[in-house]
């Protein structure tokens, strides 16, 4: 190896364990001068450390790393016993951080470099949520955590040994690829769940809907409109909360199409991303011209991870890819604009999901896209429709006016993409 890239490895060995060093030395310091076992220099030694001896292992092969990592580990038991005894604090947190931090900074003079700095970040976000998680470990119920289980299982059982080929003459049927999608909405939907449940009602309008919107954006709005009532005086800031869910669910679509056909990026993005920014200077200057410091209310969302939730979203994808095959074999193409404003009633994923199924081989990306845009405009005024019917005249209006600016930037964008706009 160059002395180049020895030096280079090495350094980036270093700057593993001084990253995760900063994250420990800013945990504990508040504690007195030689009071903790390890801080910024120690961890940063550390990782430099496991570059060293990950250098050194072609020549002295793997008895003297293992042996020098089993010394490591007794060096810092033995300074966290003594810690713990002055401290009462019996956490082994610390000693684990170390030993990842010597065997990335190994990785980082054996392996990819890449890949051993991304494994530091990891180490220091996990370290640095600590307060985040115990609080999210707190506030979570039992019937989320049984859910959580229960779905893993069926996921980690039953997904193997689901077959993997259709069942069903159109080919739209394949349980596999069925559940396999359910689980991935699932686990986006469940990301944006926690947010709220770690964030509560303390953090705000905006960034509760900015969750929100990654959960279910109907949800939100209508549970929105609700507070709207108790909340007069807040409702055009609960307005713009609502818009920041819209541009969050718009960019939940573009995500999910786009990742299971690239070929979506392009005629997705050319309205959603327009409508996406538009959305957002709506309720930026909603939020300024309102003036208010409301908090966010409760938020009427169900567990994604729900086992009831789960399986009705399996079913009604299923159905969805089922009606759009069968449309697009007996009809047409064209068929699938009318199951999309029908089913953008009720949801935009599975539509989406059995819509990008279709691309390549039954309809063009494009016409996948415009099927796309269809349920999600009927799904953005179905929410409106939710506000005037649940909320305070005020809050409905101007969300309704925020979703037709967001409808005129997605138009010009969409139509000048395709060279109508200009004629």
């Amino acid at each position: 190896m160059e002395h180049i890239e020895v030096f280079r490895r090495l350094g980036v060995a270093l700057a593993i364990g001084l990253l995760v060093g900063v994250e420990r030395g800013w945990t504990e310091r508040d504690v007195r001068v030689g009071g903790r076992t390890a801080g910024l220099r120690t961890f940063g030694l550390t990782g430099f450390l496991g570059g060293i001896v990950g250098t050194l292992q072609p020549l002295t092969g793997p008895f003297f790393p293992a042996t020098i990592a089993v010394l490591l580990g007794v060096v810092y038991i033995a300074g966290k016993w003594q810690e713990a005894i002055e401290d009462k604090d019996y956490g082994i947190t610390s000693i684990i951080a170390a030993l990842c931090v010597f065997a990335l900074g190994m990785l980082a003079a054996l392996g990819d470099l890449i890949t051993a700095g991304a494994g530091a970040v990891v180490v220091t976000v996990v370290l640095a949520a600590r307060t985040s998680l115990h609080g999210f470990l707190q506030g979570l119920t039992w019937v989320e955590l049984r859910s959580a289980l229960m779905l893993l299982a069926m996921t980690v059982i039953a997904l193997p040994l689901l077959p993997d080929k259709p069942l069903d003459p159109w080919g739209a049927l394949n349980p596999y690829a069925l559940w396999l999608l359910t689980i991935t909405i699932a686990a986006l939907s469940f990301a944006g769940y926690v947010a709220i449940r770690l964030m509560g009602s303390s953090r705000g309008i905006l960034l509760a809907g900015a969750a929100g919107g990654l959960v279910s954006s109907t949800a939100l709005t209508l549970s929105f409109a609700r507070y709207s009532m108790e909340a007069p005086q807040g409702a055009r800031h609960l307005a713009a909360g609502a818009a920041i869910a819209g541009a969050l669910s718009f960019a939940r679509v573009l995500v999910i199409a786009s990742a299971l056909s690239l070929s979506m990026l392009a005629p997705l993005s050319s309205a959603l991303v327009p409508a996406i920014i538009g959305f957002l200077a709506t309720s930026l200057f909603l939020a300024w011209r309102s003036g208010s410091s409301t908090q966010a209310p409760e938020i009427g969302l169900t567990n994604p991870f729900e086992l009831k939730t789960v399986i009705s979203f399996a079913l009604l994808l299923g159905l969805i890819s089922l009606v759009s095959k069968m449309a697009t074999e007996y009809v047409g193409a064209s068929a699938l604009y009318v199951v999309a404003a029908i089913s953008g009633l009720v949801d935009v994923d599975a539509i989406t999901l059995s819509t990008v199924r279709l691309v390549g081989s039954a309809i063009s990306a494009t016409t996948a896209a415009d099927v796309t845009l269809i349920a999600v405009f009927v799904n953005m005024v179905t929410k409106v429709a939710l506000a005037f019917t649940a909320g305070r005249r005020e809050y409905a209006v101007t969300l309704g006016l925020a979703s037709a600016v967001a409808i005129l930037f997605g138009a010009i964008g969409y139509l000048s993409t395709r060279g109508i706009w200009a004629v």
